[in-house]
């Protein structure tokens, strides 16, 4: 099969291309370049889709399948205006974030939505209602003949977040300096880690096997306490854990669930209880599976390791020092 990867060269479109080499199909990636090579056996046309000049390589072909991977509203609208009718199958990779309502748990595909940003590139801050726009322009070139995949918190090895290889990170640093670990005392809360392998492998076998509609593309529903007890045990911590309510949290100016100085995945605000609560009905009846949540978070640990365990300035978690700072330990 032909399949064109709008992307391919950062982290999930990059495991779509490698998952597409590794099935034998014939993958094109059409990226600026800057985020890396794209997977051995694939081909990478540069271009910036700003315009549709970025296409003019592809002019001619005809693709199996396009899996776009793109935020901006722009880069959407001039893949469609210049593929649009050049595809059989067509996959946008979207968010839970078009979601209006993140309070509530189990929240379908029928959930209201944010209203779409009307520009043509939105500030990170716009996520949600950029990519809400996406998917209406998709609809509006395809009708109904295209996947919307709503993706959550994926995680595993190559993450750029930091968020969910913070916690058997430091767990394994732990277990080398052989003091506690902050956790929340809130870990009740659900927790949807989906391994970027399983959603590249499925965005491709789904597309290709002419699925359409909306869909969460998620994990099934966890508990926080039950995430870290398997991150703990990937990384053979045995330590202590001390737990840390919401208000000294707060008091102590750490973020919830992610960014620089975040408890990644905590989440005390209750307009964001149900934000890793989605049914994942349609995308699990469409094939999506899961594998052992200690087999993503032992690939996540893995790149932890490689990026450096003690390593400051994260972009999601707490500095080793500040962790320890707060829970009154010194390291002399």
């Amino acid at each position: 099969m032909d399949v064109l990867v709008l992307g391919g060269t950062a982290w999930l479109g990059g495991e779509v291309a490698r998952r597409g080499v590794s099935l034998g199909h014939t993958v094109t990636c059409l990226a600026r370049g800057e985020s890396g090579p794209v997977p051995e056996g694939a081909r990478l046309v540069v271009g910036d889709r700003s315009t549709t000049e970025a296409y003019a390589e592809l002019e001619g072909r005809r693709f199996d399948l396009v899996v776009d991977v793109a935020r901006q509203p722009l880069h959407v609208r001039t893949a469609l205006d210049a593929l649009g009718e050049h595809a059989d199958h067509w996959v946008l990779v979207s968010t839970g974030s078009v979601y209006a309502d993140h309070a509530s748990m189990h929240r379908t595909e029928a959930t209201s939505l944010l209203p779409a940003f009307e520009g043509d590139e939105a500030p990170p801050e716009l996520y949600g209602e950029a990519k809400v726009a996406c998917e209406q322009a998709c609809r509006a070139v395809r009708g109904d003949d295209v996947l919307i995949a709503r993706s959550g918190l994926i995680a595993g090895a190559g993450d750029p977040s930091d968020r969910a290889g913070y916690w058997p990170g430091r767990f394994a640093l732990a277990a080398e300096d052989g003091g506690p670990v902050l956790v929340p005392e809130r870990r009740d809360v659900p927790c949807q880690l989906t391994d970027v392998r399983d959603l590249a492998g499925w965005l491709l076998e789904a597309g290709l096997a002419a699925e359409v509609g909306t869909m969460n593309a998620v994990a099934p529903e966890r508990r926080l306490e039950e995430v870290l007890d398997a991150a703990a045990a990937v990384a053979g911590f045995a330590g202590e854990r001390v737990p840390m309510s919401d208000d000294a949290l707060r008091e102590a100016g750490v973020e919830e669930y992610m960014g620089p100085r975040s408890l990644p995945l905590w989440i005390a605000d209750p307009e964001w209880a149900g934000f890793q609560s989605l049914d994942d009905t349609l995308a699990r009846d469409a094939g999506l599976t899961a594998r052992p949540v200690e087999d993503t978070l032992a690939a996540a640990l893995a790149w932890e390791r490689e990026l450096g365990l003690a390593r400051t300035g994260r972009r999601a978690g707490l500095d080793r020092d500040d962790e320890l700072a707060l829970l009154g330990v010194s390291r002399d």
